[in-house]
């Protein structure tokens, strides 16, 4: 795995051990990683950057999990870096290597604005932040490599799990209009949607959504956090956050069906 400190990953990596499977980390530093050797996680200094400090971290593994991406905070040139480049350097290292399998976590923000209409695995991606832009690149790059299977899952904005991921995206999207919807996935149900695809040897499809059932709006988001809805002044820069994603195709082929279907089912749980 990589990204295995950061919210998504540090969750599923707790979850993947919890369903029987032997979790190798690759971290920058090993010194910020003691809680998930603590849970068993094996840990492998490396970095995406660094391509030679990447074959040690995919020896003898039957398939990589690749959550580590440079998002919030990241120039277009460092976005473009991390999650084009270093996903290239690990994709190479995991073939030659003779790892079975490449599984790589992107993010629904690769279809770019789109009204609003619930975007399916096979339309066209017109992303318009240099994050979804480099997030792409890596997608068409991953397809092209002969040799190695790989699968992508698009995330939708993962919250849960204690994750305060709503609350910081609150002065981000402080402008964007109210009823605005957003696709939103529970952190249970990204690694449900991991797990099943570890299951599947050869899925239908190399693409999938990862959603929950509800597409709630911003202004429900920000209720949730005891926040007054978003004031819908800059709608413009909200386009870039307005497709919604479609997800029959991992509840067809895969069996996915979210453990928490809406933003209230989550909450209840959390309230208990």
């Amino acid at each position: 795995m990589t990204g295995a400190t950061g919210k998504v990953g540090s969750r599923l990596a707790t979850r993947l051990v919890a369903r029987g499977h032997r979790v190798r980390a690759l971290v920058r530093e090993p010194s910020r990683a003691g809680e998930l050797a603590g849970q068993g996680i094996a840990l492998v200094t490396g970095d995406l950057l660094d391509a030679d400090s990447l074959p040690a971290a995919v020896a003898d593994a039957d398939v990589v999990v690749h959550c580590a991406a440079f998002f919030r905070g990241a120039t277009p040139a460092q976005a473009h870096a991390v999650n084009e480049l270093g996903t290239r350097h690990l994709a190479l290292s995991a073939r030659d290597a003779a790892v079975s399998r490449f599984l790589f976590m992107s993010t629904g923000l690769v279809y770019g604005p789109n009204g609003g209409a619930p975007a399916h695995e096979e339309d066209a991606c017109a992303p318009v932040d240099a994050y979804p832009q480099s997030k792409l690149a890596a997608e068409r790059m991953l397809l092209e490599i002969d040799g190695l299977e790989v699968g992508i899952l698009r995330l939708p904005f993962v919250y849960g799990d204690g994750d305060p991921h709503i609350q910081d995206v609150v002065p981000f999207m402080r402008r964007f209009p109210p009823g605005q919807r957003m696709s939103i996935g529970h952190h249970a149900d990204v690694a449900q949607a991991v797990g099943r695809w570890l299951d599947t040897p050869s899925p239908a499809h190399r693409i999938y959504n990862v959603v929950d059932d509800a597409t709630p709006d911003l202004a429900t988001l920000f209720a949730s956090v005891g926040e007054p809805p978003p004031d819908g002044s800059d709608p413009e820069r909200a386009q870039a956050f307005a497709a919604v994603l479609d997800g029959r195709r991992i509840r067809d082929d895969l069996g996915f069906r979210p453990l928490f279907p809406t933003l209230a089912d989550a909450m209840a749980v959390d309230d208990a």
